[in-house]
């Protein structure tokens, strides 16, 4: 998994955790009175659902971009095996002086 992937996926995992937080906040905060707090808590309440669904757009937004990617990486390598395998062995041997390099 590479350093975007682990960042999306640690950011959607936030993003899930404070909503799961505010669910709870709402759910113990149901006996409070007045109309103001009613009123905020029925905003907040919108703002949280719309947040749920962004969460959910992003998610399909990144699955569906990352097969894409996937997909069009196969076609190449089906297409162009002697290329693929020449760029491979090629930055193999990149990192391998680099790394050498650093010792």
């Amino acid at each position: 998994m590479n350093s975007v992937e682990q960042h999306k996926d640690k950011l959607v995992s936030d993003l899930n955790h404070v909503i799961r937080d505010a669910e709870d906040l709402l759910r113990n905060t149901e006996q409070q009175a007045g109309e103001g707090f009613k009123s905020a808590k029925l905003r907040f309440e919108n703002t949280l659902k719309n947040a749920k669904a962004e969460v959910a757009r992003i998610e399909d937004v990144v699955v569906t971009r990352t097969k894409d990617a996937a997909r069009a990486t196969d076609v190449y390598v089906k297409e162009n095996p002697w290329q693929s395998a020449g760029i491979a062995a090629g930055i193999g041997l990149l990192i391998g002086l680099l790394i050498g390099r650093n010792k």
